[in-house]
């Protein structure tokens, strides 16, 4: 028999969590696309990149949730969460790894004068970053319950 773990797979805390990663990843992907030339840094074309992986995740993930919570008929298998597991783990680094270089590149134009990025344009990566660091916190945090998860299984 498996015990409730709060915040894992199938849960409505895990429901929340997908949420917020979805707004959140959504958020940081749009303040850096619209009207802006992001793809004159690496940094963030990366980010971009990124966010475009972590939003279907989430939102699959959201919707498998979502009939967990409303439906209340969902299997939970070992090999499912430990693939949710390893997901959310590669996806979480790699979203904090696009957040710091991110946020590290827009400060570094910031610092170097307007010449290079105006502040409204740097004010839009910084928040671009901002989202993603929030998301990058959700995504962390349903890795670990869902660790959690896959050892009381």
């Amino acid at each position: 028999m498996m015990e409730e773990v709060a915040g894992a797979f199938g849960s409505s805390a895990s429901f929340a969590l997908r949420l917020g990663q979805t707004v959140f990843s959504s958020a940081s992907l749009l303040f850096m696309c619209f009207g802006v030339d992001f793809y004159s840094y690496t940094a963030f074309c990366y980010l971009v990149t990124v966010m475009g992986l972590v939003i279907p995740w989430s939102v699959t993930l959201l919707v498998v949730d979502a009939y967990s919570v409303f439906i209340k008929d969902l299997q939970i298998q070992q090999r499912i969460v430990m693939i949710i597991f390893l997901g959310d783990m590669v996806l979480s680094y790699l979203s904090l790894a696009a957040a710091c270089s991110t946020a590290s590149v827009a400060d570094l134009l910031l610092e170097a004068g307007g010449s290079l990025c105006p502040a409204r344009l740097c004010g839009r990566y910084q928040m671009s970053a901002a989202m993603a660091f929030l998301s990058w916190f959700l995504s962390s945090a349903s890795c670990l319950f869902n660790f959690w998860l896959f050892s009381s299984l």
